[in-house]
């Protein structure tokens, strides 16, 4: 769908510099923009480039000025790029109403304005809010109760009793509520501890694909509101995240640690078991926490230490080598044999 440039400067609270009531057909990345489309830069290097381009016009930071472009200027691109391309690319609206193929116990309550897509479960005593979708093949478990304008993408299974808040997104193949690897040893058989737990999810949270949230074995494993989670993540059972954090992809958090709020998960980092991280800590990718984290600060290795005390570290190792063959010369001045 078309607009002009003013619609779009109106809608993420920008000034249009130049012709105002141009029409643009399409939003484009610079290096594949053709005339009518719009482009976006956020420094100097890629507003060069929307220059040079096909664009007809340009989000861009109010520092900038142009002679070749319409300008729409805003006070920060990235964010009116997100907010220009949900306007272009809207997602996929759904039909109301309950596929002939779904199965829905009859003490479930389905809001009538919901869409149950084909081969959905919907279990014993369930709650469906206003305009939630389960796209295909979800399985929603007893008890559980979902909000307003949820969407389930294809393939998600929820385990009973689990609570959803309104406006999360869960997408395709995640798994939430599945038991808590817990497990005691008796006369040398690992014997299984019931998860008796639930899953409560805060309202706003996304959750990537793949991910696995596991009930609490007692109490509840709690997702906290506008916490964003990456794909393939796991977060281990009784485990409280806080608000707003980001849990990057193949990150994972043992049973029972508490992340405050506005925490960072960087790819790949864990966390032991029992653990306190406070507000608004960052963990580097790869990083493995071994105890509790105050408030703030970037922590980064193995053990994670913060950031600077590990960098010091890593270069320390780096010059190993050469402090190894200047220790080997001085003994070797001094007629001494290496123990090495």
């Amino acid at each position: 769908m078309p607009f002009t440039a003013s619609e779009i400067a109106k809608h993420v609270g920008g000034e249009v510099v130049g012709e105002k009531t141009a029409i643009l057909k399409n939003f484009a990345p610079a290096e594949n923009a053709q005339a009518g489309d719009l482009t976006f830069a956020e420094n100097e290097a890629y507003f060069a480039r929307a220059e040079q381009s096909a664009a007809t016009a340009i989000i861009a930071d109010n520092r900038f000025k142009s002679a070749k472009k319409i300008l729409i200027r805003v006070p920060n691109a990235r964010i009116a790029f997100a907010k220009v391309l949900a306007l272009f690319f809207p997602e996929q609206k759904f039909a109301v109403g309950i596929h002939p193929t779904a199965v829905i116990a009859a003490s479930a309550q389905v809001d009538a304005s919901a869409h149950i897509g084909p081969h959905c479960v919907v279990g014993e005593r369930v709650r469906i809010g206003a305009r939630t979708v389960l796209q295909a093949g979800d399985v929603v478990g007893d008890d559980s109760k979902i909000g307003n304008d949820v969407n389930l993408f294809p393939g998600v299974t929820i385990y009973p009793r689990t609570e959803i808040g309104q406006r999360v997104r869960i997408h395709a193949n995640t798994v939430i509520g599945s038991d808590g690897f817990g497990y005691v040893q008796d006369k040398g058989i690992h014997l299984k501890v019931p998860q008796i737990g639930n899953i409560l999810i805060g309202d706003d949270v996304e959750i990537g694909a793949g991910v696995t949230v596991d009930r609490g074995a007692l109490g509840s494993t709690v997702i906290g509101k506008g916490t964003k989670i990456d794909n393939l993540v796991q977060v281990a059972h009784n485990v409280e995240v806080g608000e707003g954090c980001l849990l990057v992809a193949q990150s994972g958090i043992a049973g029972s640690s508490k992340l405050g709020n506005y925490v960072v998960l960087a790819g790949q980092a864990g966390i032991s078991g029992h653990l306190k991280i406070g507000n608004q800590v960052i963990i580097a990718a790869k990083s493995g926490v071994m105890h509790d984290i105050p408030d703030g600060g970037k922590w980064l290795g193995i053990p994670a230490c913060p950031d600077r005390q590990s960098k010091r570290q890593m270069i320390a190792i780096q010059l190993l080598p050469e402090l190894l063959k200047r220790v080997a010369a001085l003994e070797k001045q001094l007629g001494r044999k290496s123990k090495r």
